[in-house]
């Protein structure tokens, strides 16, 4: 029996946050396309995202909800959108059969 294949795909979400006076971007709130709103307990790390996403334009939150450890990952947006800071996804799993 062939096994099913997991394939991690991006989930864009609308994302609340806050700046401080340095600049440092504080993620508050994550809602999914349903209306659904999962606040942000707590945001343990920052980093460049890694080997999976383009580490240069792509940064991972480390964040809490309710009481797990999840990936935030803000995507910097393309220099061609003016207005345009970026967007926020995250990481959900997808079997292909």
């Amino acid at each position: 029996m062939k096994q099913p294949v997991i394939r991690m795909e991006r989930k864009y979400v609308k994302v609340t946050s806050d700046f401080d006076a340095t600049g440092y971007m504080q993620p508050r709130t994550i809602t999914w396309e349903d209306g659904r709103v999962f606040r942000i307990e707590a945001v343990k790390d920052f980093r460049p995202a890694g080997a999976n996403h383009d580490s240069l334009t792509c940064g991972c939150y480390t964040v809490v909800i309710k009481g797990e450890i999840k990936y935030l990952f803000f995507e910097k947006a393309n220099t061609h959108h003016v207005s345009s800071v970026g967007r926020w996804y995250v990481e959900c799993p997808v079997v292909i059969q």
